[in-house]
């Protein structure tokens, strides 16, 4: 029998809305019958609405690439994130949304990468050394891998480190978040009447509120720094300086504390997700390990020259963010009629695209549920990275830190795998929450390298 990495088991192929419902609060992906990793198009049909889940590639560019503006972000998606989330770039469609960008992306170019660099190394340094201290037991690697992806928000934002009282305080607030609020709520798929209960808790409501506060505290800091001169040159600074090129206009310090709070929710917690589903692979499957543990040899100095040798170490990540996308649905929005297959949308239908069930798709991927870092150099692999592979969106809307994440991404696997070796202590249950996280976290043996 083949080893296969875990996979969520799917639900019989009809059962009523209720029963959806009820499956879905409990988890996104073992709500899904199987026949989703073959179809290339799927219809979910109510009394009150439909909705569409896109497989075929050519759809899916349609949906992403070719015509977003005719397939707007739903607005349901917001139900839920708004208290924390505001009015930031995640939530915002329309000449908002290209205002943010224009402000946000020269951030997040290939030149500031580089800038960022020393800040990501130094998180991935502190990392390793509180491993050291709890080398020769087991560990929860989620916990591990979301402190040091929180500290690499904080360095690189605001060029504090994750020990800062400041960056505790918030922290502390996201993880009681996390645990209150799912990223994908029911209502971003099922468009339920304005009357029915959304579930949201009053403890999601008052974190919500704290976090925004302590980013307003730190937001303010910047400026009051930014006006007198004293501010560091990180990417706090760079995007509230980087005035928008058509209108000259600056983020106020409000809509500056959206983007931070979606930075942090969708920056730390993605890349937290997807480091440690690399990290349980690697323990799963050692041969591999030991590649990337040779190859992280080369990481010496903290030169940003030395990542051009983590060549492994990508196709390892990029593999693990095939398997357990940190993000595993998307919603758009029909916002005309629409004939896709021989059926008619109607306009305001639900399109669903589904990274986790594009990047397993039968019909798509060789061996879609084996683990194959090799994948990548092959016809199949590069035919499908164009086509069905998209762990940060794609098309206008793509993720501004992608770039950002598959840096610190493969750097801060390397840094660990270099000087520990992982081995695995129990199988996770991969479960949609604020991300693609395990039901009762990650449990890896941990061993100093000697």
């Amino acid at each position: 029998m083949r080893d296969l990495p875990p996979k969520p088991p799917s639900r019989p192929d009809k059962v009523s809305l209720w029963r959806y419902m009820r499956l879905f609060r409990q988890d996104i992906l073992s709500a899904q019958p199987a026949r989703l990793y073959r179809a290339w198009m799927a219809e979910f049909r109510t009394p009150f609405f439909r909705s569409y889940l896109l497989n075929q590639p050519d759809l899916v560019k349609a949906v992403l690439k070719e015509r977003p503006d005719d397939f707007p972000k739903s607005d349901r998606i917001s139900e839920g994130l708004r208290p924390l989330l505001g009015n930031s770039v995640f939530l915002t469609i329309g000449e908002a949304w290209k205002r943010q960008r224009r402000i946000i992306d020269p951030a997040f170019e290939g030149g500031r990468l580089r800038d960022t660099y020393p800040a990501m190394w130094a998180a991935g340094q502190q990392a390793v050394a509180r491993l050291r201290l709890r080398a020769g037991r087991d560990v929860e690697i989620e916990e591990v891998t979301s402190h040091v992806a929180a500290d690499v928000i904080f360095r690189t934002l605001f060029s504090i480190p994750i020990e800062d009282r400041m960056a505790q305080a918030v922290f502390r607030e996201f993880r009681t978040y996390q645990c209150s609020q799912p990223l994908l709520n029911l209502a971003a798929f099922v468009p339920l009447p304005r009357w029915m209960p959304r579930f949201f808790s009053r403890r999601t409501k008052a974190s919500a509120r704290k976090i925004r506060a302590l980013i307003t505290q730190l937001t303010e800091a910047r400026r009051a720094e930014i006006d007198v001169g004293t501010a560091p040159d990180d990417l706090a600074t760079k995007i509230m300086t980087t005035p928008d090129p058509d209108t000259g206009e600056l983020f106020s310090v409000g809509e500056m504390v959206d983007q931070v709070a979606i930075f942090f929710l969708a920056g730390h917690e993605t890349s937290a997700s997807a480091l440690a589903w690399a990290l349980y692979l690697m323990a799963r499957y050692p041969d591999w390990q030991e590649q990337v543990a040779q190859e992280a040899r080369q990481l010496e100095t903290g030169a940003f020259s030395e990542m051009s040798a983590l060549r492994i170490s990508r196709d390892v990540f990029r593999e693990a963010l095939r398997l357990y996308p940190p993000v595993p649905m998307m919603v758009r929005e029909a916002s005309c009629p629409e004939r896709f297959r021989d059926r008619d949308i109607a306009k305001g239908a639900q399109m669903v695209i589904s990274p986790w069930h594009l990047h397993r798709h039968e019909r798509l991927w060789d061996d879609p549920d084996g683990f194959d870092p090799a994948r990548w150099g092959t016809r199949n692999g590069t035919k499908c990275a164009r086509e069905a592979f998209i762990p940060f969106s794609a098309g206008a809307r793509v993720c501004p830190g992608a770039g950002f994440a598959m840096i610190e991404g493969p750097l801060l696997l390397s840094l660990v795998l270099r000087d520990f070796r992982v081995a695995v202590v129990d199988m996770p249950e991969p479960v949609a929450h604020l991300t693609v996280r395990s039901r009762d976290g990650i449990r890896l043996r941990v061993v100093e390298r000697v």
